[in-house]
């Protein structure tokens, strides 16, 4: 069944108490620059580092009965599936890439989860995932096309609009689409007006070409700053793909070089270290490829990153993402 605002509205009941509701705090650099207030929805303040602790404690305490629950993931999706199986005392198995980062992979471990590496590629993962619901009787979580786990996600559309009813732009990283698509529903609903945005890497979009072919798409995953966004929609993608069609006003695409820039941006005038994937909104601005008309917000969506590669960045020192380099370049020069 596909959420709507009612099942948000119940979903933040679920995971009060355990997810934070985390600040929405102004940025004054990128106010200046678009002329607007900007505003940062701090979700790498959740305990586990990233927002999809929202949307798996909600969809974790709707499992009952079970040998315990699987997903694949990226890495924070995984690791909030972890933290809340924990909680119940169940078994949680996570399938990944080899992609991955490895601090995501110790970070799963870390919080007693079983950690299988499956391929090069999120479909890899997810045919392990399939298999532990298959032949161990899992439950699988998934990422994102999930109506629990879009529910919980779209619980900071809410709080994004309690602070600030007089948001007329809101920025959303988009991978699968959970995110942008419960944060799209649940603000819509309390203002129709809203512009939604979503934002990816240019390499690797899934949900962006899926919305362009008209139906979910496989794309060729390949390393990224962005590396929390990588990954397919599944090919029968029954809510994400829809909802990320029908609500989104216009889906964006910034380069590795941009996303590198915004990371710049957000630690020395922001002092916030967080993931590529979080700083794809402020790299839209910053490039000149979305215009907003009124206070805008954006959310800093994790800080679960290798803090090696991130010191490159910071640092201005070319990164090497596979066959592909992005050349360094030190802040304000």
């Amino acid at each position: 069944m596909r959420p709507v605002l009612a099942d948000v509205l119940a979903a933040a009941q679920v995971i009060a108490g355990v997810a934070v509701a985390t600040p929405l705090v102004p940025s004054p650099h990128m106010s200046g620059v678009c002329g607007h207030d900007f505003l940062l929805k701090l979700e790498n303040m959740q305990p586990i580092g990233a927002f999809k602790l929202r949307g798996a404690l909600n969809a974790v305490a709707g499992v009952t009965e079970a040998a315990g629950v699987t997903c694949c993931s990226t890495g924070n999706h995984g690791r909030g599936v972890a933290y809340a199986a924990r909680a119940r005392g169940m078994r949680a198995v996570i399938c990944m890439s080899e992609l991955v980062p490895q601090a995501k992979v110790d970070g799963i471990r870390a919080l007693g989860a079983e950690v299988r590496i499956t391929g090069r590629s999120q479909d890899d993962a997810q045919a392990e995932a399939e298999r532990l619901v298959r032949d161990e009787g899992l439950v699988e979580i998934s990422p994102f096309d999930d109506a629990r786990v879009i529910a919980g996600q779209g619980t900071i559309g809410l709080e994004i609009m309690a602070a600030r009813p007089d948001i007329e732009v809101l920025l959303v990283p988009l991978s699968g689409g959970g995110l942008a698509a419960g944060v799209a529903m649940a603000a819509k609903a309390i203002k129709p007006s809203l512009r939604v945005v979503g934002i990816s890497m240019d390499r690797g979009a899934a949900m962006h070409d899926s919305i362009r072919a008209g139906h979910p798409v496989e794309v060729e995953e390949v390393a990224s700053l962005a590396d929390s966004l990588g990954g397919g929609i599944g090919m029968g993608n029954r809510l994400s793909f829809p909802m990320c069609r029908e609500l989104l006003d216009e889906v964006v695409l910034v380069s590795e070089e941009e996303i590198y820039h915004a990371m710049q941006v957000l630690y020395y005038e922001d002092r916030i270290v967080a993931e590529g994937a979080c700083v794809v909104g402020l790299a839209a601005v910053l490039s000149g490829k979305i215009d907003v008309s009124g206070p805008t917000a954006t959310i800093i969506t994790g800080r679960n990153l290798d803090m090696e590669m991130f010191t490159r960045v910071i640092t201005g020192q070319d990164v090497h993402l596979g066959d592909t380099v992005v050349e360094g370049q030190r802040y304000g020069t």
